[in-house]
Order: structure tokens, then C-alpha cells, then sequence
């Protein structure tokens, strides 16, 4: 992830969020009407998008983020630089969405440091690091050395 001063950083923000913006229109939500959309900066420079996935018996239900991961890791992506969060109510009206817990640890799991892009406008987007949002995440060693994923 560049620096905050380094050219074209903003508008790669931008340009995520816009994208999690344009994913939202793929979320199933017939129950919350809550659409969620995310866009996720692989180390490789690819984009994966996901939506969330609403299931009639809750708990099956999919937040975007963790599609957006799964999809990625599932390609063989391990590195994260960024993921870009937009929602937008069933009336259609922009909304903040951050990540739910389960999604702070899911994306623990792979990159501590990720930054998080969320807001209602691509003009002033709130950009943290998932470390300031979960600080003590929880991590499984690997015996090998290192966090992976959560194999003993």
C-alpha cells in the first residue's frame, strides 16, 4: 500500500470503493434489504469483489468481505493490501458499513495490517488499518513457524 502523499493513492481508494459501490447490486438480502458490497486489493493487484449472501436460516448467511476473501484465496492469493466496503439500505440510500467481527477475524487470519476503506461518499472515504479495529485479533502458530491459516 503506498503512503497517504504518494500519486495516484486516493484515487486507488476511490477506485475500490466505487468498485464495493458497484458490487452491491449483486447482494442477496431479502431478508435485511442491507445490500454490502467489497472490493479486496490482492498483493498480486488483482480486485475481487464479493457481496453479501443472506440465507434463510441466518447463521449460513455470507458477509461481502469473506466472499470477497474467499474468492481471492481460493485463486491462491495470500497477500492483502487493501478492501473497500460500501452499503446501501433497501430504500437505496448509501450507508457506513464496517466490518462485523466475524469479518475483522476472518480477515485477521490473512493480513493483520490490511487497510479498511469504508464511508458513504468516494470523496471522503475513513481509511484504518484492521489492526486498529480488532488490536488483539486472535492467531493459531503454525508449526512451521508463522500464522497459517489455523492448521495445528
Amino acid at each position: 500500500m503506498k503512503d497517504a502523499g504518494e500519486k495516484g493513492y486516493d484515487e486507488m481508494m476511490k477506485g475500490l470503493y466505487d468498485m464495493a459501490a458497484e458490487a452491491t447490486v449483486n447482494a442477496y438480502a431479502p431478508f435485511s434489504g442491507f445490500c454490502v458490497g467489497a472490493a479486496l486489493l490482492a498483493g498480486s493487484g488483482k480486485v475481487y469483489t464479493g457481496v453479501n449472501v443472506e440465507n434463510s436460516s441466518y447463521g449460513a448467511t455470507i458477509c461481502a468481505e469473506r466472499t470477497a476473501f474467499v474468492k481471492a484465496i481460493s485463486e491462491g492469493e495470500r497477500e492483502f493490501a487493501a478492501i473497500a466496503i460500501a452499503a446501501k439500505t433497501g430504500a437505496g440510500e448509501i450507508a457506513e458499513s464496517l466490518p462485523c467481527g466475524i469479518c475483522r477475524q476472518f480477515m485477521f487470519e490473512f493480513s493483520p495490517d490490511i487497510y479498511v476503506i469504508t464511508g458513504t461518499d468516494r470523496e471522503a472515504l475513513d481509511v484504518r488499518k484492521l489492526s486498529q479495529l480488532l488490536p488483539l485479533g486472535f492467531a493459531l502458530e503454525h508449526p512451521t513457524g508463522g500464522r497459517q491459516g489455523g492448521t495445528l
